[in-house]
């Protein structure tokens, strides 16, 4: 007998028989004599137990008389019926159960001796509350409708977890008040009527043990445990992708109710028809492996899998059922599916397609240890579960879609946040207006008035450094060719070594001079077309042998080629780049904080960012040039932190490469236009089209007088026209030397002339490399005032 968990209850609970002693002794003065025999008697039985009528306190009895109780319930409990009926003596919402029918004592056995039987997700309150309402209706004649589904979960002798559904028959329960029970008034009913998770409230009118429950209930179970289990599945399906940590756990639990067996594992593949391939599920549902793939990302469906074809699935559209797959392996042409599933344990199997519209969408696979657990008639168990599985597989395709659109917006255009709402009310515009027979003429995306800012971290001397790389790796293949040829000991085309010996050493000569356009692809396609089929083909001694495999192994797979310095080369650069941008993308967000504006960066040799700020961006927000000092002053700040940045990756770069920083300064507005063909931003306007010519050409342009670049490695360079330009930057130059991020010296000094561009002049100065601790990642053009005050 199970004992009750909750120990408050407006109830004090009395175990009777009452009632049915009541109807013993109606039936007892019938006529009908067997029906009169069997109540006497039954009475003359129970006469000792005044408690069986005035009602148990002490459960032991219970327990003592346990015989005599199940004869004094035999009407209720019909020996025909209990191997069929799960149901037991029990008191409504508490966990006090006895008398149980034979199916309800198998199940508890199964279940195990250290199984609780308590009722799902209920908890003290609702027990309190449910009792009160019980009140409620009973003896103030309410009809507060308060049925909640209660569940048990119990688990079988597999572990697979059963769920049954508690009904209640209370016919033989009687509700009584005591002194204690407050007379509650028809306000107090419509209190607690709109205050029902009030738990106070409801204490207070029905105090604890205030009223008596007398008498008996009679729970009946009905097994739920397939609805349950697509209950659960339809929750699972529709969860969020961050609540999907544990979707394969819940999947397999699920599905081993609906099909009962314990062992039971579930894969996934999704269909790709574009491709026409099968590929596993994303990172997220990395644990929802497949069988069919195994450790396979993707397979192509024309393809056979392992000597089978998925013909049944792609063109049929009907599962693949094997309920053997020891007896399925003696067909021929199946040798190479059963053992790849051997090799997974699997000895039964359902690869079940997942159609809509007469498009597979996927394949889900259910995979048994056992032979025969899964075969065709429990395969009829899907028709229950692929319905959903049709929606989230088509929901998940189109979350797929809207993903990939927004990666592309996000990688491949140069749509920013801060100027989409201007395109967004142009499409919507064409949605709204848009007519079959008419053209819509869509209108040009114009900011004008706005403030550019621009600024580069350049790789110092790339191009010199890439040919030397280039030259580095042809000589070291020239010599390692040269080297081979010469330690040849066969007399085999002997003359064509000689000559081709003589070409390589006049290509090496060759790389001691600067390094021409076409060098490269010439030497390349020697080696490939005059090398590398001798040596293929001619037969070499051991120790010339190992030299050639070295050789070959040592080559680049793409290029044919010696890639290891090209390949330090490249990796440092991508390393630069990749950290560098990583670190503007972030301090941009910070900087969408001062006033939204447009950001656009780009990727070279070195990383450039072009700026723009202004009321027509923000057109909702008051404009003020207090925000383009401010973003300027986060420009300088932000290019020296990335300087610093440089400065400690450089000892772990596999290739030493310095940087020089720019900053060009240019304080009359300008107007950008969305150019359709290009999908990107561009100045507007003649005039302004100076600006653009100036970008291009600053940063290789010499100091005045002199052929020194305005650039160098560890310094900022900034470029700029105006007098006015000069004192607001030595302003945000000596606020950066106070907050020790820049040295104290300055370099000033004129540009040469450019091509249609005179009259430029700059400042250079140098960033301290060794104080990562006085970087102020949130510093203003307004603290800059505040500490100059």
């Amino acid at each position: 007998m199970s004992n009750k968990t909750f120990t408050e209850s407006p109830f004090k609970t009395l175990i009777s028989f009452h009632k049915l002693i009541d109807s013993l002794e109606e039936i007892a003065q019938t006529d009908v004599d067997y029906r009169s025999n069997y109540a006497k008697a039954l009475l003359k039985e129970i006469e000792p137990f005044s408690e069986f009528r005035d009602g148990i306190e002490d459960l032991n009895l219970i327990k003592q008389q346990e015989k005599l109780i199940h004869n004094l319930l035999a009407d209720l409990f019909p020996t025909a019926l209990t191997h069929n009926e799960i149901k037991a003596i029990s008191i409504p919402f508490q966990n006090v159960t006895f008398n149980f029918t034979e199916r309800f004592k198998k199940i508890l056995q199964h279940a195990g001796i250290t199984f609780n039987m308590e009722i799902r997700d209920f908890d003290k309150d609702q027990f309190y509350i449910f009792n009160c309402i019980l009140i409620l209706n009973a003896y103030y004649g309410q009809h507060f409708d308060f049925y909640t589904p209660l569940f048990y979960d119990i688990p079988n002798a597999h572990g697979i977890i059963e769920h049954y559904k508690i009904l209640y028959n209370a016919d033989f329960i009687e509700v009584i008040p005591t002194q204690n029970a407050p007379e509650l008034s028809q306000d107090d009913i419509d209190l607690l009527m709109n205050n029902h998770d009030n738990i106070a409230l409801w204490k207070e009118l029905f105090p604890n043990e205030s009223w008596i429950l007398k008498g008996f209930g009679i729970v009946s179970l009905i097994d739920v445990t397939r609805e349950n289990a697509i209950s659960n599945l339809k929750s699972n399906l529709l969860k969020s992708e961050k609540s999907h940590n544990k979707l394969s756990i819940s999947f397999e639990s699920i599905f081993r109710s609906i099909f009962k067996i314990p062992d039971l594992r579930i894969g996934f593949i999704i269909y790709n028809e574009e491709e026409e391939k099968f590929t596993n599920p994303p990172h997220e549902e990395k644990e929802m492996k497949s069988f069919i793939l195994n450790n396979l990302e993707e397979m192509d469906c024309k393809n056979t899998i392992y000597g089978c074809s998925l013909e049944t699935i792609l063109e049929e559209k009907k599962p693949i059922i094997i309920s053997d797959v020891q007896q399925f392996s003696k067909i021929p042409g199946n040798e190479r599916l059963t053992q790849h599933l051997a090799l997974q344990n699997i000895q039964s199997c359902i690869f079940a397609p997942v159609i809509k519209n007469n498009t597979i969408l996927g394949i889900i696979e259910l995979v048994s240890a056992k032979p025969k657990e899964l075969n065709t008639i429990n395969a009829t168990n899907l028709d229950l579960i692929l319905p959903y599985l049709i929606d989230t597989l088509e929901r998940y395709k189109t979350d797929m879609q809207h993903h990939i659109e927004a990666i592309i917006q996000r990688e491949y255009t140069a749509i920013h946040s801060s100027v989409y709402w201007k395109f967004r009310r142009e499409a919507l515009k064409y949605y709204q207006t848009s007519n079959p027979n008419k053209d819509y003429i869509f209108k040009e995306i114009i900011f004008k008035d706005v403030y550019p800012l621009y600024g580069q971290i350049d790789i110092k001397g790339s191009s010199e450094h890439r040919n030397q790389t280039v030259k580095e790796d042809l000589k070291n293949q020239l010599t390692t060719l040269i080297k081979l040829f010469e330690g040849q000991k066969t007399n085999d085309s002997f003359v064509l070594l000689e000559q081709r010996i003589f070409e390589l050493q006049t290509f090496d000569k060759e790389l001691e001079s600067p390094l021409k356009a076409d060098t490269e692809q010439q030497i390349q396609n020697y080696i490939e077309s005059e090398i590398h089929p001798i040596l293929r083909n001619t037969k070499m001694d051991i120790e010339s042998e190992i030299v050639r495999q070295n050789y070959f192994e040592s080559l680049d797979e793409k290029t044919g080629m010696f890639y290891h310095a090209r390949k330090k080369f490249d990796h440092t650069m991508s390393i630069i780049n990749k950290k560098l941008a990583a670190i503007l993308d972030k301090k941009q967000i910070e900087a969408q904080l001062i006033y939204p504006h447009y950001y656009e960066r780009f990727k070279t040799d070195g990383v450039e960012h072009n700026l723009y700020i202004g009321a027509s961006i923000a057109p909702t927000k008051p404009f003020d040039n207090l925000y383009l000092h401010n973003l300027r002053l986060w420009q300088l700040q932000t290019l020296c932190e990335m300087e610093i940045e440089h400065h400690q990756l450089k000892a772990t770069l596999p290739y030493q490469l310095d940087v020089t920083s720019l900053i060009l300064v240019f304080s009359s507005p300008i107007s950008i236009r969305f150019r359709m063909d290009e999908k990107r931003f561009d100045v507007d306007g003649t005039y302004n089209a100076r600006y653009e010519v100036v970008k291009k050409r600053i940063d290789k342009a010499n100091i005045k007088g002199t052929k020194e670049r305005i650039t160098q490695k560890e310094k900022i360079t900034i470029v700029y026209s105006h007098n006015a330009e000069e004192n607001e930057y030595l302003k945000y130059i000596k606020y950066l030397q106070y907050k020790n991020l820049l040295e104290p010296n300055i370099e000033q000094f004129e540009i040469e002339d450019l091509q249609g561009v005179s009259g430029l002049r700059a400042f250079r100065v140098k960033v301290i490399n060794n104080n990562l601790e006085s970087i102020a990642h949130n510093n203003t053009y307004q603290d800059l005032l505040n500490e100059q005050n």
